[in-house]
């Protein structure tokens, strides 16, 4: 007898194993599918969670952009390192691998939805498959002999279609899609009702990913068309939702300043209600406790059109689908500084921002004075002014000044004072955040430091600066309160997307997708009928399900 000359009985040395080259399409192929598939998705998802980490290790330039600077001031090698192309740490969500993550991501959850609703579309539209040949496999699974020697095999085949067309209407009710089968199994004959239901638990878990993807898009818009801008406003003051008028604002790449509303909004006063002791709900460690901030506001539109607003906590102020919130809030203190010719050269209400979490509002502000001052020789000079405020001033055992309540019982304000250059001018000056104070090219000339007492006042109080500059008054106590205004057009579709994936996922979850079968089989003294279920995924009731319809087609028959 011939054999194949490839042949191999064994005796020889074994032929090795070659595979075929894949090619570059092959390739793609390859990368595609596991791009696609839902572990890497998965995987993706997890990276993105953890490359968001570095955005909140270091400042960011979109949002902190004095932070970068003094970042790079302290740490000017580890910045360089930092800063460079591959690692950008300080552009993280605008980085090149954090795009890479985000986009690999996007393109993974479409490669792995689009050929599901295919899929789930024709499953929609066919039929239920076909009866297993063995239902003993399947779960749940149960039978009844109906028996009778005399019957013919015409007789017990009318018997069994319908009892299984009784079958299927009992599952038409029960809303299962239904098709009766008809088969030969060994030369015997067998017709049967394969029945599914829980279309809408795959529907539910499609719709949880088209909108994962919509979050997703949205997202990605939003941040390019988004802008943020903080302003800190004193009891009287206003501004104008304009970015020049904002004390720190930051925007996406495609934003636009002609899109923001043309509105102004006044701090008319700003109410805090403190939990007093005379309070009937009120406990010794509740005593100076905030009930409520209220913020006053007078909204005025393009038209001139002025009407009143209040801001609370949590409850915005909305304004063409641009939410105003109310954030921090203290104390600004009304200060005058004067030249040794008794002009004014400064006079404004400077914010005092509350250290740590004091609720008690012991502040630090600083006041910058660029102009209009001379020394002893007649040499323009620059000061500044770095203190605190009490609003209850009180002395500790070392004899340091605190606050031991937030209202204003007792106010004091102390300065210290620095002569010299502000670095804030001239050439190779750096930006500076208006609630710091550069001394290095600074005298102190009051202070602890160098063992002069700080300058102390209280509300009208006026005191002389050292070295001739002038004085200092402190006039009034207006509070303040930080305002952050944002847009963003796609927020809406945010929320709808968001409220869309939560609602397809507890679709998901609570809609069992299962199959029932019941089969009749001619023996040769009647007919057995056959039940049994088959679930995808997990379906504890599946059994009971079984059961039930076992029950209720034996009182049928």
């Amino acid at each position: 007898m011939s054999r194949p000359s490839d042949y191999d009985d064994g005796s020889g040395a074994p032929a090795a194993v070659t595979s075929p080259e894949l090619g570059l399409k092959g390739w793609l192929r390859w990368f595609w599918r596991q791009l696609t598939s839902m572990r890497v998705a998965l995987i993706l998802l997890l990276l993105l969670a953890v490359a968001a980490i570095p955005g909140s290790l270091v400042p960011q330039r979109g949002a902190d952009p004095n932070g970068v600077i003094q970042y790079e001031k302290d740490n000017p090698t580890l910045f360089k390192i930092l800063d460079t192309f591959p690692i950008q740490a300080f552009d993280v969500y605008g980085s090149v691998w954090f795009s890479a993550i985000y986009l690999l991501l996007f393109i993974s959850l479409i490669g792995c939805v689009l050929p599901r609703i295919k899929h789930h579309w024709n499953a929609w539209r066919g039929t239920p498959p076909k009866t297993p040949a063995r239902l003993n496999r399947m779960a749940g699974f149960s039978e009844i002999r109906v028996t009778n020697a005399d019957a013919s095999e015409a007789e017990r085949l009318a018997f069994a279609n319908a009892a299984v067309e009784s079958a299927a209407k009992i599952l038409r009710k029960q809303r299962y899609r239904v098709e009766i089968q008809e088969a030969t199994h060994r030369g015997v004959s067998e017709v049967s009702v394969s029945s599914e239901r829980g279309y809408l638990r795959e529907t539910g878990n499609l719709l949880f990913h088209v909108a994962l993807v919509g979050v997703l898009v949205c997202v990605g818009l939003g941040s390019a068309f988004t802008f943020n801008g903080q302003r800190v406003l004193y009891e009287g003051e206003s501004f104008v939702n304009q970015i020049i008028d904002y004390d720190s604002a930051n925007s996406g790449r495609a934003f636009r300043s002609d899109t923001l509303e043309p509105f102004a909004l006044r701090l008319d006063d700003l109410e805090v209600n403190y939990i007093t002791p005379d309070d009937a709900d009120a406990s010794p460690n509740s005593i100076g406790q905030v009930r409520e901030f209220i913020a006053s506001m007078t909204l005025t539109d393009p038209e001139g059109n002025a009407t009143s607003e209040e801001i609370r906590v949590n409850h915005p102020l909305r304004v063409h689908g641009s939410p105003i919130y109310l954030l921090a809030n203290g104390y600004a203190p009304t200060i005058v500084v004067r030249n040794a010719a008794d002009e004014i050269v400064f006079q404004e209400s400077v914010p005092f921002i509350p250290q740590g979490a004091d609720p008690n509002l012991t502040s630090l502000g600083v006041v910058k004075v660029l102009d209009g001052l001379t020394d002893e020789a007649g040499e323009p000079t620059q000061l500044g002014l770095r203190g605190f405020f009490y609003p209850t001033q009180t002395k500790l055992e070392s004899g340091a000044y605190t606050s031991n309540y937030p209202d204003l019982e007792n106010p004091v304000l102390t300065l210290d004072a620095y002569a010299g250059d502000l670095g804030v001018d001239g050439v190779g000056a750096l930006p500076q955040s208006v609630y710091s104070l550069e001394t290095d090219k600074m005298e102190q000339l009051t202070g602890r430091a160098i063992d002069k007492p700080s300058i102390e006042l209280r509300p009208g109080d006026r005191a002389e600066l050292p070295n001739g500059l002038g004085s200092v008054t402190f006039e009034a106590v207006p509070r303040y309160a930080s305002f952050d205004v944002m847009q963003n057009p796609f927020q809406i579709g945010i929320l709808v997307f968001a409220l869309l994936s939560l609602g397809g996922l507890i679709w998901s979850l609570f809609v069992p997708r299962r199959r029932l079968w019941v089969k009749g089989i001619l023996t040769d003294d009647g007919v057995v009928l056959q039940y049994a279920g088959l679930a995808r995924g997990d379906d504890p009731s599946l059994d009971r399900a079984v059961e039930d319809m076992r029950e209720a087609h034996r009182e049928v028959l």
